[in-house]
């Protein structure tokens, strides 16, 4: 099987965004931005999904570059995927302390989005995302209240199910693990 990657630049009047995306990957992550929560929710996302993501990324102001930065990832996430039959339904919920949140996706080239995300910036990214790429994506945050830990339990969530759900290893593996200290 050939490996799927895409490499695309956008430049426009307020930001230049460019990634190298590897959608089979190890989860590896290079990615410089002035904005460090876009920053720390993209290197989450390549994590959980085991895509390897290089991205530079320019902006004016955080909005128009979160806007753009989810353009450019969501459009090489289409371009990687190309014509390759893919498992196309798929979905996560994914505990972060006090938060709780499901991501449901199918990738169908029917893009649509209901999203429920505590940030309008990052209710923005993951719509523009889902236009972009041209998938079907529900968010649902079941249970929060502090909003940093929503968006990024919603960012592993949507990297779990984009593609890191093949590759992890479940919790209830027989491998050594680290002794859990109680009382």
């Amino acid at each position: 099987m050939a490996i799927r990657t895409a490499k695309l630049n956008r430049q426009t009047k307020e930001t230049d965004v460019s990634i190298e995306l590897n959608i089979d990957g190890t989860g590896k992550s290079s990615v410089r931005c002035d904005e460090q929560f876009l920053k720390h929710m993209l290197e989450t996302f390549a994590r959980y999904s085991s895509f390897d993501i290089d991205m530079v990324a320019k902006g004016d102001n955080d909005h128009h570059l979160v806007e753009d930065v989810a353009i450019v990832l969501g459009s090489a996430l289409r371009e990687a995927l190309g014509d390759t039959p893919v498992e196309r339904i798929a979905s996560a919920v994914v505990p972060m302390d006090d938060a709780l949140v499901e991501v449901d996706l199918d990738i169908v080239d029917r893009p649509y989005a209901e999203i429920d995300c505590p940030d309008v910036l990052y209710h923005h990214f993951l719509r523009s995302f889902a236009m972009s790429s041209g998938i079907t994506l529900h968010v649902i945050v079941k249970r929060g209240f502090d909003d940093h830990h929503m968006v990024e339990a919603t960012f592993k969530a949507l990297g779990t199910a984009s593609g890191g759900h093949h590759k992890r290893e479940t919790v209830l593996s027989t491998k050594e693990r680290p002794k859990v200290r109680r009382g």
